[in-house]
């Protein structure tokens, strides 16, 4: 039976990406984040350090917020980050292997996937939510046609997401969206914290709206 994904995913109904020049760039970030409602926080295989700082930063959240790794392309890392205390795996493309893996180390995994053949072979193996990717290639109406066939399918769109289309992406019936980019702006490079919370309660108030029309 496919188990429903976590709160801190769909509760705030965000997935925030972040991918910086080095690990300890994203921490001012993630506490920012944090403390705006963002739960779920992606760090991406593509930064450096990531694995060497996991599980510091994973003991450095607060309680409800939950740290995973993306890009993930084969099955050893993901026992190296269920074993620094990460919870969530995320694909740029089916993956078999990974999702093997993930299981096997009681993680949760949302494999990439842009065709509706990609996204229901992962979601037949098992997985609570798919990554619809390259999401910008599409529409939001892309996720109401998926649901005539599949309506239990649980989608998360990512990839080109702008702030101001995360209402549509809700109200068509996304789980949550991942943002990258457009979330984090300059944060992870020197900029304002300040101006990072401000985009993220204007995200988490956007998802509550959508789901309330």
């Amino acid at each position: 039976m496919i188990q429903p994904p976590p709160p801190a995913l769909t509760g705030p109904g965000i997935l925030a990406v972040l991918r910086a020049e080095h690990i300890d760039d994203c921490r001012p970030a993630i506490a920012t984040l944090a403390d705006a409602g963002v739960a779920a926080i992606e760090l991406t295989m593509t930064t450096p350090g990531v694995l060497d700082r996991l599980e510091t930063i994973v003991d450095e959240v607060p309680p409800g917020v939950t740290i995973g790794l993306g890009t993930v392309v084969d099955a050893a890392t993901v026992a190296a980050a269920g074993a620094a205390g990460g919870r969530f795996i995320v694909t740029p493309a089916v993956a078999p292997d990974v999702i093997a893996a993930a299981a096997e180390h009681d993680l949760e995994v949302y494999p990439g996937g842009l065709t509706p053949t990609e996204l229901i072979d992962s979601w037949r193996r098992g997985v609570s939510a798919v990554k619809l990717f390259p999401a910008a290639t599409v529409s939001p109406d892309y996720i109401r046609h998926l649901h005539g066939p599949y309506p239990d399918l649980a989608v998360i769109p990512s990839g080109g997401v702008d702030i101001s289309a995360v209402g549509g992406w809700i109200r068509a019936g996304a789980i949550a969206v991942s943002l990258g980019g457009p979330l984090l702006g300059d944060s992870l490079k020197g900029g304002s914290q300040a101006a990072l919370r401000d985009r993220a309660l204007r995200v988490v108030d956007a998802v509550a709206v959508a789901r309330n029309r």
